[in-house]
């Protein structure tokens, strides 16, 4: 079992290295201890350091066990929580550090080194949520993603992945989230890095505890019906020398050119031809697939795993989309269940879909297109937007290519980007009417959801991973109606299947006005079963009294929300949801409603359809 484990994950064919390789807590000859396995082909020798032996590596030198370069020993009498590193003698003569690559748990930056823990025996209570968890294309999926850090802090300190589970639940319960998603998890040394530049895959960050505790934060929130993804990030790692880099004197992980060997971002590409390369992130995936429960994997960067630095222009990088395919094969095999996702920038085709069908594998792929086109909108000046109409229109003529899901994450809301509501055009109140507008177009749209925390509560400021989020604002009024508006939004969504159900279904979708660029007022209506929900939206300060509106079907629309309400911070004074009465236009041949259409508006209107039962209509 062992050679053949080695065999594989030389090959690049091992989907569970984890379980050779690391730190193991056993028994040898009855006694317990932990038993520590490296791979380091090109070492001369090497050394356990640690703790247990005041840092002096002759006192536990590891054996050479196999052809391809495994190192192991065992030390009897370890318990949890023991620091330690591995000393090895590179082929030119000198002695390094490194920490290990599968090690479960790490030391809290700045300090570095490995520890001991044994991974194993957490007891698991989501049995049910497990058992009827799938990968959601016909069910609502709304999620929040957050930062673990800088979510909620208490007294400049991060919370714990407990106490942050006790938070969770009620938050996202109670604002109709169905999943959250949290960037890299992975520990990293750089809290500016975001979890994005990863020295330990298989070691959950110890900034909010160990791993155990990272495991019941997944529990509750499954036992709670929330749903969970963890950010990876296949594509590259820190240049840190008691990383990844040179790791045992020449380079196992990332390539031997130096020309291919670093990136734009300063840090080091992933070598997929190398077998070892594919075994050990592949395994990273499935690891937090078996030890983590997650119900997905959003893939970071993907465009540059198909091109070199993400650009077309320098061609396919062969070695990375045979990587990827392998490894979601691996994962359709062992993790059948679980939604992969793709940040992908890319135009490449077949992103998303079977991988019979030369597909790439995923599942879903963030629409970046979508995000860029309509933020570029919303910024612009309203008398100029009948220039810019397409934005919106554009993204329904490739939108049926995919499985697209919508993003407004953390990348939108940095580095001088300015947050969702900030990068709105006009005065305060106009920014409000407009943001609470593209969130009604977006939640309408088919596709499923993705927002970053704080855009629920129209965050003013930009997003720093170095302090909490500003929860004061939900003491003014304007974002205490926002976050209001968000939450009753959310419950739309959830609550119909038409936004939802066959969302990649091409005739679930109509457009009703999709050429007026004069007015700059769209309508489209998506419709499922009986359920047909129709979206107005009014991208100018005009205010319309009585706009002849098309519908789809003749009948009874009725109001299920309304942008301009005055509980969301609106200037419609009124407390009930109205109902509109369709009319037949003779001479255009159509259907009409006379709808109340205020500036800056968004409305969502429902309607039912009928059975028909003989000669009579009888509602369903």
């Amino acid at each position: 079992m062992f050679v053949q484990e080695i065999q594989k994950y030389c090959m690049g064919t091992s989907h569970e290295a984890y379980k050779i390789f690391g730190a193991h807590k056993v028994k040898v000859d009855g006694v317990e201890g932990f038993q520590f396995t490296l791979y380091a082909p090109h070492a001369l020798d090497v050394e356990l350091i640690g703790d247990f032996n005041d840092w002096q590596g002759y006192k536990n030198k590891m054996e050479k066990v196999d052809i391809n370069g495994v190192w192991q020993t065992f030390v009897p009498g370890l318990k949890d929580y023991h620091v330690y590193k591995y000393h090895i003698l590179t082929s030119y003569g000198a002695w390094i550090d490194k920490i290990d690559p599968f090690a479960f748990f790490s030391e809290m930056r700045p300090k570095n080194a490995s520890k001991t823990f044994d991974i194993d025996g957490f007891v698991w209570m989501d049995g049910d949520y497990i058992k009827n968890r799938d990968l959601n294309f016909n069910k609502p999926m709304n999620i929040y993603e957050m930062h673990l850090g800088s979510w909620v802090k208490v007294n400049d300190r991060f919370l714990s992945y407990e106490e942050l589970a006790e938070k969770l639940v009620l938050y996202l319960k109670g604002k109709g989230y169905t999943h959250v998603e949290l960037l890299p998890i992975s520990e990293h040394p750089l809290d500016m890095s975001w979890g994005y530049q990863c020295t330990g895959y298989f070691s959950a960050t110890s900034r909010y505890g160990n791993p155990k505790q990272l495991m019941q934060l997944v529990n509750v929130l499954h036992q709670n019906g929330i749903g969970v993804i963890f950010d990876f990030v296949p594509v590259h790692f820190v240049k840190d020398e008691f990383g990844l880099v040179n790791f045992d004197g020449a380079p196992i992980f990332e390539y031997d050119d130096e020309e291919r060997k670093f990136n734009s971002w300063g840090s080091l590409n992933f070598d997929y031809n190398k077998g070892p390369v594919k075994s050990f992130l592949t395994s990273a995936a499935n690891y937090y697939c078996e030890y983590f429960h997650v119900d997905g994997i959003r893939f970071d960067a993907v465009s540059n795993i198909i091109y070199p630095e993400g650009n077309k222009n320098l061609g396919e990088r062969k070695e990375g989309i045979s990587f990827i395919k392998h490894l979601n094969g691996m994962l359709d095999m062992f993790q059948n269940k679980v939604m992969r996702i793709a940040e992908d920038s890319s135009d490449y085709p077949k992103v998303t879909g079977n991988l019979k069908d030369n597909s790439l594998g995923f599942h879903y792929k963030w629409d970046l297109g979508w995000m860029n086109d309509t933020l570029k909108y919303y910024e612009t000046d309203p008398i100029y937007r009948k220039y810019e109409h397409h934005k919106i229109t554009f993204s329904m003529f490739y939108f049926y290519n995919e499985n697209f899901l919508l993003p407004l994450s953390h990348d939108e809301v940095v580095h001088g980007k300015g947050s969702i509501v900030d990068k709105m055009w006009g005065s305060y109140e106009q920014k409000f009417q407009q943001v609470r507008n593209l969130y009604v177009y977006m939640f309408t749209h088919p596709g499923k959801k993705l927002n970053f925390m704080g855009n629920e509560i129209a965050h003013f400021r930009e997003w720093h991973e170095y302090t909490s989020m500003d929860w004061q604002l939900l003491e003014y009024p304007m974002h205490k109606k926002f976050l209001d508006f968000s939450v009753e939004l959310n419950n739309v969504y959830l609550n119909n299947e038409a936004l939802f159900n066959e969302d990649y279904d091409e005739k679930r979708f109509k457009w009703l006005i999709v050429d007026n660029k004069d007015q700059s007022v769209f309508s489209y209506y998506r419709e499922y079963g009986d359920n047909v929900i129709m979206t107005v939206l009014n991208m100018t300060p005009v205010n319309y009294p009585i706009f002849n509106m098309p519908v789809p079907y003749a009948g009874t629309y009725k109001e299920i929300l309304n942008s301009d309400l005055e509980k969301f911070g609106g200037y419609t004074y009124r407390d009930k949801y109205v109902s509109y009465k369709s009319v037949k236009n003779v001479e255009r041949g159509v259907n009409e409603i006379d709808l109340v259409l205020p500036s800056f508006g968004a409305i969502i209107l429902k309607f039912k359809k009928t059975k028909r039962v003989g000669k009579k209509n009888v509602c369903k």
